[in-house]
């Protein structure tokens, strides 16, 4: 089958010899069996990008209190706010200029600047001495880290087209792992001094830089993938990709003696991605449940973190990272065994609007757990961190599946550069607006109305909510381009 569909596109004089993207789709007609090595490419590159997103949010509580900017305890989740929302905002001014330049100059050359910038970047931020020197390193980082757009293209386009939904599903996971992993690196590594003063010295430097020891982790396995990253195929055609992408279609269609191959052309005629409505009304529906889940990521953790007089559970760094890396192993089972299942028997969209909605009804429970202690407030808040990860993950891959299938290829790294655009800014937002609120919620617990912390996970799931209501008709449409 690979000879002859090569032979076809010779005689149409569509396949070049030297395109990468024509070797990766000759390669893909060949193989047979499980793409075990596509998939931890995938897998790798994803997850150094997120680890550094939201890795210090278990310790940001007690970095801005030895910053000593904060004048009093309850405004530290205001500062902090500030920090964890400076990475968001770089990758919003830049997502879409990543996004152009994996279209037009390939996704290989995106991928290794963005996993080297973790190296440079999140290594600095570990060693930050005040709290300009963390906004500005974070904000560099979040600026050069512009590849969770093109990985998404790249995914799409080496995994064959059998495989696709795993591949989408591989890139949400390993980056839902990552937002997770993160932070529990975060909770076990942060102030090793204090936690492991028979391994580290006071004097030492991470005596002296008590929050460097996860950031140089981080950016010791960021290093090593992006050598790895040297190996991976460049999938971009060099040539012109709307004339390859009808031949393409021209040519499956001649193989299998499809009558219909007339429609080829005016299927894969260029519209402009903002007047792609499938496209812009996932991207939006996506923004919206970012922005929840950067605010709750961040509210997690202040929560656990926080006094039990301010409504929060009074946990350790550690003891939220042993939260936080239990719901990784939870989120991996789930992804890899019963997401892509959900996925063919539902569709994307009802597998998003369930998630959602299933989110609802277990964030009205957080404030009862924090009434809880002892056994059963860690057996609660492990289970509960779990289910409410496996859900919010699962809603995003949907969306994922809706952006790349509304595009074709010499569009999909723009369209996930605008997608990345939208969900930096909304995640951006979310940190600041999470931090403030929750400071503000501290100073309210005898108030009549949703006292403290509950006048948080009020506004949550208001959020939520909405998202919810925006997977439906008329608002959110599937495309049918395949």
């Amino acid at each position: 089958m690979a000879e002859e569909y090569t032979e076809c596109l010779l005689e149409n004089n569509k396949f070049r010899e030297h395109c990468p993207g024509c070797k990766v789709d000759q390669m893909k007609k060949s193989r047979r069996g499980f793409p075990f090595s596509e998939l931890f490419s995938v897998w790798i590159i994803v997850l150094c990008t997120a680890l550094p997103i939201s890795s210090l949010f278990p310790f940001l509580y007690f970095m801005i209190s030895d910053f000593d900017i904060a004048k009093k305890e309850e405004d530290i989740g205001f500062y902090a706010g500030f920090v964890g929302c400076s990475f968001m905002l770089g990758r919003t001014l830049t997502s879409v200029i990543w996004g152009i330049m994996a279209d037009r100059y390939g996704r290989k050359p995106v991928i290794l600047i963005g996993t080297a910038s973790v190296v440079i970047f999140n290594t600095l931020f570990g060693l930050s001495v005040n709290f300009w020197m963390a906004i500005i390193t974070r904000f560099c980082l979040g600026s050069f880290n512009g590849l969770l757009g093109p990985i998404k293209a790249y995914a799409i386009e080496i995994f064959r087209d059998e495989y696709q939904g795993l591949a989408l599903s591989a890139v949400s996971t390993a980056w839902g792992i990552g937002l997770i992993i993160g932070p529990a690196m975060g909770g076990f590594l942060a102030q090793p001094a204090k936690q492991y003063p028979s391994l580290f010295s006071e004097e030492s430097v991470f005596g002296k830089f008590p929050y460097f020891l996860p950031c140089l982790v981080i950016s010791c396995f960021a290093l090593l993938v992006t050598i790895v990253s040297f190996r991976i195929p460049e999938t971009l055609h060099n040539h012109k990709v709307a004339d390859y992408a009808a031949s393409h279609d021209e040519s499956i269609k001649l193989l299998s003696h499809d009558p219909e191959s007339h429609n080829v052309t005016e299927r894969n005629e260029k519209t402009s991605l903002l007047k792609n409505w499938p496209l812009i009304s996932s991207i939006i529906v996506y923004c919206i449940f970012s922005l929840h889940d950067m605010a709750y990521t961040e509210v997690f953790s202040l929560w656990a973190n926080s006094p039990t007089k301010y409504g929060g559970l009074g946990y350790s760094s550690a003891d939220v990272g042993s939260v936080l890396a239990f719901s990784g192993f939870g989120l991996l089972v789930f992804q890899l065994s019963l997401y892509s299942y959900a996925e063919r028997l539902l569709g994307p969209i009802i597998v998003t609007r369930i998630s959602g909605s299933l989110g609802l009804v277990l964030l009205s429970s957080y404030p009862l757990i924090a009434k809880l202690s002892g056994l059963a407030l860690t057996l609660t808040v492990n289970c509960a961190s779990v289910a409410k990860n496996v859900l919010s993950v699962s809603a995003v891959t949907g969306l994922f599946i809706l952006q790349n299938n509304a595009v074709g290829q010499d569009q999909r790294g723009a369209a996930n550069g605008l997608a990345m655009t939208g969900m930096s800014l909304f995640k951006a937002i979310g940190p600041a607006a999470a931090g403030i609120i929750y400071s503000w919620s501290e100073k309210r617990q005898d108030a009549a109305f949703l006292p403290g912390t509950q006048m948080v996970f009020f506004i949550l799931n208001t959020v939520l909510a909405l998202g919810v209501i925006l997977t439906f008709k008329p608002f959110l449409a599937e495309s049918t381009q395949q």
